[in-house]
């Protein structure tokens, strides 16, 4: 089932409700793009768009980031939707990006987490 978020804010939740773009512990502000949930709802993939990745900010630079948007966002997320993925993939790209087509020119950034009682865990690609 593919989600396209034209309501992130209800999605997020009410922690993030305030502001529809999230300031993440780099600095950077990401916006959520697209939810698509694979696998019968085991396997939710968060797409952000974060326009400052591959311009000034480099991975290492945002690798904080992802275990925060996992913990902070997507868990309760998840929790309010009542949807029971298992796993969960992040990906940040400088531009819009169609899921699954080769964009030589854009910047993207992945990782991969387990979710076990509402913990993140990071999953080695």
């Amino acid at each position: 089932m593919r989600w396209f978020l034209g309501l992130p804010l209800l999605f997020l939740g009410a922690a993030t409700a305030a502001a529809q773009d999230l300031t993440l512990p780099s600095g950077q502000t990401v916006t959520l793009a697209e939810v698509i949930f694979e696998e019968d709802g085991a396997l939710a993939r968060f797409r952000f768009l974060a326009p400052r990745i591959g311009a000034d900010l480099t991975f290492p630079d945002v690798a904080g980031d992802f275990p925060w948007l996992c913990e902070q966002a997507i868990v309760p997320a998840l929790a309010v939707a009542e949807a029971a993925a298992e796993r969960v993939v992040i990906s940040m790209a400088d531009r819009p990006v169609e899921f699954g087509e080769i964009t030589p020119d854009a910047t993207q950034f992945f990782e991969a987490f387990s979710l076990s009682d509402g913990v993140c865990i990071w999953d080695e690609f």
